[in-house]
């Protein structure tokens, strides 16, 4: 099941622009070792959920994860070889707006080595550069 919002207030959003840092989400508030972004951009729904597979299966029992985005921005397309005008396209799916600094996922629960590789691979998942950080450095 990808994640989506239950109920918006509107159906349709406009696209808007990425800039600066991340001011809220840049530290590690629940596990002990996190994924990092680098760059600013979307994360659809899809991408959430394929790292986030990656890491359950990559470390098998014992290990909880944390979410720390949700896709909320609705986004739209309009069908292939359609003219243009006659309005905005319909919904096609969900994404997450993050900026630069960002903690996307956070694990405990499993050792050092366990947790670098599943969110390496979980990493690979998503569009961005991203860096492992753990509760030590901060």
């Amino acid at each position: 099941m990808l994640l989506q919002p239950k109920k918006t207030k509107y159906r349709k959003q406009q696209k808007a622009r990425v800039r600066g840092k991340a001011t809220c989400g840049y530290i590690l508030e629940f596990g002990d070792y996190g994924l990092k972004v680098l760059e600013g951009g979307w994360i659809t729904a899809k991408q959430l959920e394929a790292g986030r597979v990656a890491i359950v299966r990559t470390a098998k029992k014992g290990v909880k994860i944390w979410i720390r985005v949700f896709p909320d921005k609705p986004i739209t397309k309009k069908p292939a070889e359609t003219r243009m005008g006659k309005g905005k396209g319909a919904v096609e799916g969900w994404v997450a707006v993050v900026k630069p600094g960002r903690i996307i996922y956070e694990i405990s629960g499993v050792s050092e080595e366990v947790a670098k590789e599943a969110l390496r691979i979980a990493a690979s998942k998503i569009p961005f550069k991203c860096k492992i950080v753990s509760r030590e450095e901060f």
